[in-house]
């Protein structure tokens, strides 16, 4: 008596375990749990550009987007950006969409302008003044790169800089890939 005891509790538990796991992948018609990390669906954000419009992020699904965190006082954001642009240039029309998120909190909006026209960028800048989104992304160091699948769901984070050229468009290439299925 007491082995099948066991043995339905240790059943319930692979059942509870199979579907924590399916409905977080979306598998069981339920919703994907939000967090930012690969795996999860990004969260989602509203922020004005430096253009005044607002950008959010739920409405680029069936885009692969490359979000990337950074400040102008950042060295290796700087570094990275001409790269993100190139890439934006090459991929936009295959449906790639880079957002540059600017620690507005930590930085001055006339500084992001500059910033823009000085290396030429035609990608949304979004302003984050509050400093509310990156502290949901949980953004510890600039620059931070979430790369995001079609489907909304986070397939990378990089941490620091700055990344090649040739790194960033292998991983735009893997989501753009992952968009065509």
């Amino acid at each position: 008596m007491r082995y099948r005891w066991l043995l339905g509790i240790g059943l319930a538990a692979v059942i509870g375990i199979a579907w924590i796991g399916w409905s977080r992948s979306g598998a069981l018609g339920l919703p994907v749990r939000e967090a930012p990390q690969p795996g999860y669906r990004a969260p989602d954000f509203s922020l004005p550009a430096l253009s005044e419009e607002t950008l959010t992020l739920s409405r680029l699904r069936g885009r692969a987007v490359v979000l990337n965190f950074w400040a102008t006082w950042c060295p290796p954001c700087r570094a990275e950006m001409p790269a993100f642009q190139r890439l934006y240039a090459r991929y936009a029309d295959r449906g790639l969409m880079v957002i540059a998120i600017n620690a507005t909190f930590s930085d001055a909006p006339e500084a992001v302008a500059d910033f823009r026209q000085r290396y030429g960028l035609t990608f949304p800048i979004l302003l984050d003044a509050s400093g509310a989104v990156n502290q949901r992304y949980r953004v510890t160091a600039l620059p931070t790169t979430f790369f995001i699948d079609p489907q909304g769901t986070i397939r990378e984070v990089v941490v620091g800089g700055p990344m090649s050229e040739a790194a960033i468009e292998a991983r735009v290439r893997t989501l753009l890939s992952e968009g065509a299925r």
